[in-house]
């Protein structure tokens, strides 16, 4: 008989996210509404930020980052290629440049070190992505393109839960933005949030997620309950239909409460990983930066040059043996849509790309099922297994 399948990620929910999200909807209000304010309210409190902004996607709160940024046609900005391509594809929403930068290999994340070089009269902003929850060195980054005017966005999708310096990522950004993906830690099915420093900028966004209107729905919802005259709208620029729902919002309220428990879970397991594979000559795994705490949103291997096959046939190797694992972070770059985006050599990326992969994690990966990965991966590299 085969044994169960090892999934690469699992969700961490339960009783408490069916009871909200059920009972959002016997509240008769199912839409951006009550939920969606309290959600914005305790997450901004988490981040140590005056404010969020519940949105649909991480990809739609970068979107809304980059216009308050005042970000659009003829203006450079300056992205990693290792990221999802929603990364770049939110510079294009804007009419702007992606200008593609290298990462380091330790960590996958740009640094001073990688944007410097690829800097113009044209740079406008540079959206820093903490890849796999691996905080990037924000305060570095600052400290090169402050004085130069250039606005720096952290795309924290994957890094609810991580801390750079003592804080909560995102606590020290202009502007921050969160993916709520099945695949992150804290998860409401599809979702995301934009976090502020400044919450003058929050009335503005509020209005342009919600198709520009001038007061929202909740507002004119209030003004009938309390039987006044009725309230009519206007529109005053451009907006977009960018919202949550309130059901999305009551699972993400529980899912917060959850955080802490997740992260350090995480954080066992990755840390049984790093001991395991120890012994595969080489082998490089995601870790700590010095400035910061991961929360193993993913936890990536490096494979050495000399390893006995490729990453792909590792990837084929491990599904025989009943385990999902999944190739390291894409490439902007090499893809058809950005082929014509003329960019710096970049060897670091090209290599984590063609070179890692993700190993499952989740909150109840047993040490069975832990052992099972890692004798895969040895058994692929030739380690003998310990007598």
């Amino acid at each position: 008989m085969s044994m169960e399948r090892i999934p690469v990620m699992r969700p961490w929910m339960g009783e408490e996210e069916a009871v909200a999200a059920a009972d959002a909807v016997r509240s008769g209000w199912v839409a951006q509404g009550p939920r969606v304010a309290a959600f914005e309210r305790a997450f901004a409190e988490y981040v140590e930020v005056p404010a969020a902004i519940a949105v649909s996607s991480c990809t739609t709160a970068l979107h809304l980052a980059l216009i308050n940024a005042g970000v659009g046609p003829g203006d450079e900005v300056v992205v990693p290629s290792l990221s999802f391509v929603a990364t770049a594809n939110a510079v294009r929403y804007v009419g702007a440049r992606p200008v593609f930068a290298d990462v380091e290999l330790a960590t996958g994340n740009l640094s001073p070190q990688t944007i410097e070089p690829v800097l113009t009269a044209a740079t406008r902003a540079v959206i820093l992505v903490d890849q796999g929850g691996i905080p990037a060195d924000l305060d570095g980054v600052r400290a090169l393109v402050d004085a130069r005017g250039i606005v720096v966005v952290e795309d924290a999708a994957c890094a609810a839960g991580s801390t750079y310096r003592g804080r909560p990522v995102g606590a020290g950004a202009m502007s921050a933005t969160f993916s709520f993906h099945p695949r992150k830690l804290l998860t409401t099915g599809e979702g995301g949030m934009l976090t502020l420093a400044r919450e003058s900028a929050a009335p503005r966004l509020r209005r342009l997620r919600e198709h520009g209107m001038s007061v929202s729905a909740a507002d004119r919802d209030a003004a009938d309950r309390a039987g006044g005259a009725p309230v009519v709208e206007s529109y005053d620029e451009l907006g977009f239909n960018y919202r949550m729902t309130d059901i999305q919002a009551a699972v993400g309220l529980v899912q917060l409460g959850r955080l802490p428990a997740m992260v350090a879970r995480r954080r066992e397991l990755a840390a049984r990983y790093r001991e395991l594979l120890a012994g595969v000559a080489g082998l490089e795994t995601a870790a700590d930066p010095a400035h910061g705490l991961t929360n193993y949103q993913a936890f990536w291997v490096l494979l050495p040059e000399d390893f006995p096959m490729s990453r792909d046939d590792l990837l084929g190797e491990l599904a025989r043996a009943g385990i999902s694992a999944r190739r390291g972070i894409m490439a902007a770059h090499l893809e058809p849509a950005y082929a014509d985006v003329e960019h710096v050599p970049l060897p670091a990326t090209e290599r984590l790309t063609r070179d890692s992969l993700i190993l499952p994690l989740f909150h109840d990966l047993t040490e069975a099922q832990q052992d099972r990965v890692v004798a895969a991966v040895r058994a692929a590299a030739g380690v003998r297994a310990a007598v």
